[in-house]
């Protein structure tokens, strides 16, 4: 029988709020990978990513990683935590992930282009 525990694991990435990701984005601090799917993405983006859906950057992650700062973008923040942990995981040291993803940036009044 297991026991369920509240030990929680450090996650190999960081979350980061739409001011931070900005403000690393301003500073040309990471590449920014939207995981989106393509009809999500020409809804609206941050202006500046780099598409490349979830599924094609888990069969290829070293293809997409150039540097080693790097934010990855989702509607949410949900797609872009798998991603993160796969860029961890091919040795990339910093991640971040945008918490609320392109809504969260949208609502923050942050630009979006079409």
């Amino acid at each position: 029988m297991s026991t369920q525990s509240n030990v929680e694991v450090d996650e190999p990435f960081a979350r980061v709020d739409v001011h931070t990701a900005r403000k690393l984005i301003a500073d040309g601090e990471v590449q920014v990978i939207d995981v989106r799917e393509q009809n999500e993405y020409a809804e609206g983006h941050i202006p500046g990513v780099t598409l490349v859906p979830l599924n094609t950057f888990l069969a290829r992650p070293r293809e997409y990683l150039p540097d080693d700062h790097v934010l990855f973008v989702c509607a949410m923040g949900q797609r872009s935590a798998v991603a993160c942990e796969m860029a961890a995981a091919v040795g990339i040291e910093h991640v971040y992930n945008l918490e609320g993803g392109t809504i969260g940036w949208a609502k923050a009044g942050l630009p979006i282009e079409k």
